[in-house]
């Protein structure tokens, strides 16, 4: 299993230290330039003002929003009401090895 490397930053990270550990080193400049502007207009966190950086556990939780991950969603949806009685005669019964 490999480790997060969000959970490596610090509290609050810079767009480069974000970058890095979501693209690697060689996209990292490209993501801060392009691809953050768009992702700030879905909810991306914004720079705090007060600590100079971006909210790493508020980005971890809208990757998790923007892949699905904590979307709800229903496995399977009831089929209506259970027949226990129609479900036990068609069980067999079997007999002990000894009968």
């Amino acid at each position: 299993m490999s480790v997060d490397p969000l959970s490596k930053l610090p509290l609050f990270a810079t767009d480069q230290q974000l970058a890095m550990a979501i693209v690697g080193k060689e996209r990292a400049s490209m993501w801060v330039k392009a691809v953050i502007p768009q992702l700030e207009r879905k909810g991306f966190p914004r720079i705090d003002p007060l600590h100079d950086g971006r909210p790493v556990p508020l980005v971890k939780k809208f990757y998790d929003g923007y892949f699905g991950i904590t979307a709800r969603f229903s496995v399977a949806a009831p089929d209506g009401k259970e027949n226990w009685e129609k479900w036990n005669s068609r069980r067999r019964v079997r007999k002990p090895a000894d009968e």
